[in-house]
C-alpha cells in the first residue's frame, strides 16, 4: 500500500457528480498532500468565477463527427464520475461539451486535433470533453493546450469492442497557467487505448489519467514525459483500475527538473479487484535531477486482491545524471555540455520516439531541446 493508511481501492471509492459531495482540500488529504492549494486559484474552493477565456477549436478527418452538446446529453458523464472536488467543479461548470465520435469499423485517415488555447485574463474557465471509438474502430487524437488560463476540465475517451484509440496530449500553457485535468479511458472487451502525455509549459499543472475496463482482454499503455523548470509544479496522477479478467496495461512516466523549486509529482495507482484474474502490469517512473534545489515525489502504489495474476510490478527512481555515461562521452572528445544533452535527450527521447504523430513528435523533441539550452 505504500504511503497510503487506507487501501487504495477505499482511497479511490468515492465518486460524484455533486460539488457538495466533496469537501474543500486541506492539504492533508493523500489526494492533495503534493499539490500547493495556494497556487490553484481558487479552482478548488469555489473561489474561481467562470468568466475566463478558453478557446477550442476542432479539426477532424473526414468520417469523423465533432458536435457541441448540452449539459443534458446523455454521453456526458458516461464513463467517467468526478472522484475529486476540482473535477467535481469542472463538471458543473462547463456550458457545452465537446463529442466526438469515430463511427464503427471506421479507420479515418489523419487525426483528429483539438486545440484548446487560453486567452488570459481574469478568472477560470471550465471545460467537457468526450471522445467515442466505436467497436472495431481505429483512431488518433491530439490534445493541444497552449495559451494563458486557469483552466479545469474532464475528458472521456470510451472505446468499444475491439477498437483502438491512440492519445497525445501537449500541455505547452504559459508560463501563468494552472490547469488541472482529469484524464478517464474506459475499455471495453478487446480494446486497445495509447496514451502519450507531455507537459513543459504552465505554473501549476495537475493531471490525473485513469483507466477502467468493462470487458475482458483490454489493453492500455500510459507513458509520459515532463521537463519542470525553476518554480515549476507538474504533477501527474495515474490510476488503473483492473476489474475484469484477462487484460493488461503499462505505465512508463519520465521526467527531468532543473531550476531552484523546480518540483515534479508522479503517483501510480494499480488496483487488482478480485475478479480481475490473468492481470498483466506493470508501472515504471524515472526522474532525473539535474540540479540542486529542484525535486520529484514519486509514489507508485499496487493493491492486489486476487492470487491469480500474470504479472505485476512497479518501479521509482530519482537520481542525478550518472557519471560514468558523462565520462564515457567525454573521454571520446565530446565536451561536457554537449555531453550532458546527449544523455538526457536519451533518456526522455527513448519515449518521445513512441509519438507517432510526427509533427507532435518533432515538436516535443524541439522544446526538449530549448529546455536543455537554458
Amino acid at each position: 500500500m505504500g504511503l497510503n493508511e487506507k487501501p487504495l481501492s477505499t482511497l479511490h471509492e468515492k465518486s460524484s457528480y455533486e460539488l457538495e459531495d466533496f469537501e474543500v482540500p486541506t492539504g492533508r488529504e493523500e489526494a492533495w498532500r503534493f499539490t500547493p492549494l495556494s497556487r490553484l486559484k481558487g479552482l478548488h474552493n469555489g473561489k474561481a468565477a467562470a468568466v475566463g477565456q478558453v478557446v477550442t477549436q476542432v479539426r477532424a478527418p473526414e468520417g469523423v463527427r465533432s458536435e457541441w452538446v448540452g449539459r443534458d446529453d446523455e454521453r456526458i458523464g458516461r464513463a467517467y464520475t468526478p472522484a475529486d472536488r476540482v473535477s467535481a467543479q469542472a463538471y458543473n461548470g462547463f456550458e457545452k461539451a465537446l463529442v466526438v465520435t469515430v463511427p464503427q469499423e471506421a479507420v479515418p485517415d489523419g487525426a483528429v486535433s483539438i486545440e484548446i488555447k487560453g486567452g488570459g485574463g481574469e478568472g477560470a474557465a471550465y471545460g467537457h470533453i468526450v471522445v467515442v471509438v466505436e467497436p472495431m474502430a481505429e483512431a488518433v487524437v491530439v490534445v493541444e493546450h497552449t495559451g494563458s488560463a486557469v483552466y479545469a476540465d474532464n475528458i472521456e475517451f470510451v472505446v468499444g469492442d475491439g477498437a483502438t484509440l491512440k492519445v497525445v496530449s501537449l500541455q505547452d500553457w504559459s508560463a501563468d497557467t494552472v490547469h488541472v485535468s482529469h484524464h478517464h479511458a474506459q475499455l471495453s472487451k478487446d480494446a486497445t487505448f495509447r496514451s502519450f502525455v507531455v507537459t513543459l509549459g504552465g505554473d501549476l499543472v495537475r493531471l490525473s489519467p485513469s483507466v477502467s475496463y468493462t470487458g475482458p482482454g483490454g489493453d492500455a499503455d500510459l507513458s509520459g514525459v515532463y521537463f519542470a523548470d525553476a518554480g515549476q509544479h507538474l504533477e501527474h496522477r495515474l490510476l488503473v483500475d483492473h476489474s475484469e479478467p484477462s487484460c493488461k496495461s503499462n505505465v512508463d512516466y519520465r521526467g527531468a527538473l532543473q531550476g531552484e523549486a523546480a518540483h515534479a509529482v508522479w503517483i501510480g495507482d494499480v488496483i487488482i479487484r478480485v475478479a480481475a484474474e490473468g492481470t498483466d502490469t506493470y508501472e515504471l517512473n524515472r526522474n532525473l535531477i539535474l540540479t540542486d534545489g529542484a525535486r520529484a515525489d514519486s509514489v507508485p502504489n499496487l493493491e492486489i486482491l486476487t492470487g491469480e495474476v500474470a504479472g505485476a510490478g512497479h518501479a521509482s527512481t530519482s537520481g542525478r545524471l550518472d557519471d560514468e555515461h558523462l565520462f564515457y562521452l567525454q573521454a571520446r572528445g565530446i565536451p561536457f555540455d554537449e555531453a550532458r544533452r546527449l544523455v538526457i535527450r536519451g533518456f526522455l527521447g527513448q519515449l518521445i520516439e513512441k509519438i507517432e504523430v510526427e509533427e507532435i513528435r518533432e515538436r516535443v523533441l524541439t522544446a526538449v531541446e530549448a529546455e536543455l539550452a537554458r
